[in-house]
């Protein structure tokens, strides 16, 4: 099968199309990180190139999204030289009924997190198989740490009864360090009934930067899905 006919390439392509034909001409965009919003940046500088649409600014959440929106002619900014976001666009790793996501897959959580609670509208974009009954059943939460701070906060990480594992390179020997210098425990805990009471307890043990729980941040959720064949989005709202 080629690569034109792989339909989970398709459909991320598909559901990152539908967010990129969100933004109007003159916004300023949050620009995600990830496989599907690669494709939301690719088809957002097509637009911009084309004329379809004028005068956006980008404000990247990675090195990654940067890198691609210079490849693909968007205009970067910075969180010094604006005073909003207009719309953010990100994938998320998995998304519960209330919205509430699980993030950080690509150790990218932190900026992510400042910038899509900054927009005035986050839209998620994300295929079926993140869609989940309730947080941390399919996937680690990412918590970013400190490196001076990784064996206390592991220690108090355990004592909530979540199962903490530093996070290791792929092809790069030791661990995987974040944009900001810092390391990520992955942990697994078998159940989270309350990511708003986890989100804050996390994020309170001294060293931790911020972990991957988005409460109450996303506005609307568009999943690609296949359906006979075909890429398919569907919006939660």
């Amino acid at each position: 099968m080629s690569p034109e006919q792989d339909p989970v390439k398709l459909m991320k392509q598909q559901v990152g199309k539908a967010a990129a034909d969100r933004v109007k001409s003159g916004s300023i965009v949050g620009l995600g990180t990830g496989s599907t919003t690669a494709y939301t940046i690719q088809f957002l500088g097509e637009r911009l190139k084309s004329g379809e649409i004028k005068d956006i600014k980008g404000v990247p959440t990675s090195f990654q999204a940067s890198v691609l929106a210079k490849e693909y002619g968007i205009p970067l900014t910075t969180l010094d030289e604006i005073d909003h976001i207009d719309i953010a666009i990100d994938g998320a790793d998995e998304v519960d009924p209330h919205k509430n996501l699980i993030k950080g897959g690509g150790a990218a959580h932190t900026r992510e997190k400042i910038v899509d609670c900054l927009a005035d509208q986050f839209i998620v974009v994300v295929d079926g198989s993140k869609i989940v009954d309730r947080l941390g059943s399919t996937f680690l939460l990412p918590v970013e740490v400190m490196p001076m701070a990784m064996t206390p906060v592991m220690a108090a990480i355990t004592k909530l009864g979540g199962k903490p594992t530093l996070r290791m390179g792929v092809k790069k020997a030791g661990p995987v360090i974040t944009d900001q210098g810092n390391m990520v425990i992955d942990v697994k805990f078998d159940a989270i009934d309350n990511p708003a009471e986890l989100e804050k307890t996390l994020n309170n043990i001294p060293g931790v930067l911020e972990n991957g729980l988005f409460v109450g941040v996303a506005d609307v959720i568009l999943v690609g899905e296949i359906k006979d064949g075909q890429p398919v989005v569907r919006e939660i709202s």
